[in-house]
């Protein structure tokens, strides 16, 4: 890799995931990038450091399965594109079950060491208060959710439309040494091994139903955040907070985050637990773990006392408590093509969580193609889009244009974040899947997930080629 290029730079405001990945793949391509990230002269209400790629919110990138889960398919997509997000986080993964979780400070640190050694990228520490000027012929917007109110009031001023927001949730992090292991084991749901993992990767806290209830009871009563400002913005159901989901029902929780299937209580195998609270590895030393969905717009007084309710957890100690962040999107359909240029301002790209997808490898995803296309552009060349049968195709299709206006409300925007699904992926061509040999009946789950494998090897098989073109 030489250290000068004949072309002239690409510029790319925010160093989040998206960020730094669209720069990452701008300069492997031999195009120069400027890299404007603004934490280290103005910080954001979640982030604690001025890394790039830092995590909010969980650790976890969720399932790593290619064969059978959406995201696990997005996963090695990314691979296969020389993704810098996913090489981070496979040098820097922790035990979780089936799930690629990472120590997120190792995984910050190892993107920002490769961000700032490439010899083609410039990181510039500084706010963008407005749109890009005209004389960037070529930028990428990848500022995220957390995008500082001066650029979200010139995108909105640019595009005459409304941006649309909702409240993202973080969920509290606790020191493991402050967990009663007379209680609770290590245990992953189904003793599932997945990468890096021993099938005995999260802590288990058993709840009876006298204990399940009392905790729904004080969670429902506890002391929440106040909105103001931000009142009437709508949840990602993707991340609602706990207390709100115990709104919603008090059998809720059980059938979601602390459903007790396929657990088994090491210190009393014949009784099974009417609910269980699951912690997660948070870093790569063990010491610390996150409660797995318990994001919380709790104020800090109230989650302490409410969460300490949990047996195992009586004496807890949190590294981190849980919080509450505004998340702001565009609505992309009616204001980016299919290349992610905004309309109207040939050049101009959007990337990540700000055009609408939901999720760490999802933004990050975003950021690769967007990266990709925009550098296409600078060497001449038309963008090629992904097929729409691949996991980035699927995503990008449903943020420019997936979803459905309802009739029934004229006006009323339908388009929500949404992570990567296989509901987001063209139906399989007729015949595709047909009855194994030997077997009688082939319909249900077994079925269903015949369907999943043939979807997830189609996509792989037409992103290799995609690659290749």
């Amino acid at each position: 890799m030489t250290k000068t290029s004949s072309h002239t730079p690409i510029h790319v405001i925010g160093g989040g995931l998206a960020g730094s990945e669209a720069a990452w793949q701008i300069a492997e391509r031999g195009i120069p990038v400027i890299l404007h990230e603004m934490r280290g002269v103005r910080g954001t209400d979640a982030h604690k450091t001025d890394g790039l790629a830092e995590l909010v919110c969980s650790n976890s990138f969720r399932s790593d399965d290619a064969t059978s889960n959406a995201v696990g398919v997005l996963h090695a997509e990314m691979r296969l594109a020389g993704s810098l997000i996913m090489r981070s986080a496979d040098a820097n993964q922790v035990p979780a079950g089936g799930a690629l979780a990472v120590d997120r400070d190792g995984f910050s640190d190892a993107v920002t060491a490769a961000i700032e050694g490439h010899p083609l990228i410039t990181v510039t520490r500084e706010e963008v208060t407005g749109l890009p000027p005209e004389d960037w012929d070529q930028a990428i917007i990848a500022t995220g959710p957390l995008t500082a109110p001066s650029l979200a009031e010139a995108i909105q001023a640019r595009t005459g439309a409304d941006s649309l927001a909702f409240f993202d949730a973080i969920a509290p992090i606790v020191h493991t040494a402050s967990i009663d292991m007379d209680i609770c084991w290590y245990q992953s749901r189904y003793d599932k091994v997945g990468p890096g993992g021993t099938g005995k990767d999260y802590i288990n806290c058993p709840m009876d139903e006298a204990q399940y209830n009392a905790f729904i009871d004080a969670l429902i009563a506890g002391d929440t955040t106040g909105f103001k400002e931000w009142e009437g913005t709508p949840y990602f159901d993707g991340c609602l907070p706990i207390e709100v989901m115990a709104e919603r029902g008090r059998e809720t929780l059980r059938h979601g985050p602390m459903k007790p299937m396929g657990l088994t209580n090491a210190h009393n195998p014949t009784v099974k637990p009417y609910a269980v609270v699951q912690l997660r590895q948070d870093n790569a030393l063990g010491t610390l773990y996150n409660m797995v969905g318990f994001q919380t717009k709790l104020k800090y007084g109230a989650q302490a006392e409410i969460f300490r309710l949990i047996p195992g957890l009586e004496n807890a100690e949190f590294a981190r408590l849980g919080g509450l962040h505004r998340n702001t999107y565009i609505n992309s359909p009616t204001l980016l093509d299919r290349s992610l240029t905004l309309k109207g301002r040939p050049g101009l790209r959007f990337a990540g969580q700000i055009t609408g997808c939901e999720g760490y490898v999802e933004s990050a995803s975003i950021g690769l193609l967007a990266g990709r296309f925009a550098a296409a552009e600078r060497q001449g060349a038309t963008p090629i889009l992904p097929p729409e049968t691949t996991a980035f195709g699927a995503l990008l299709n449903h943020i420019t244009g997936g979803h459905i206006v309802s009739d029934d409300e004229p006006g009323k925007r339908s388009f929500q974040p949404m992570n990567i699904n296989f509901g987001l992926f063209p139906p399989l061509e007729p015949g595709t899947v047909t009855k194994p040999d030997g077997v009688k009946r082939f319909r249900g789950k077994d079925k269903a997930l015949a369907k999943k494998h043939a979807t997830a090897a189609r996509a792989l098989e037409d992103c290799a080629r995609w690659l290749k073109g």
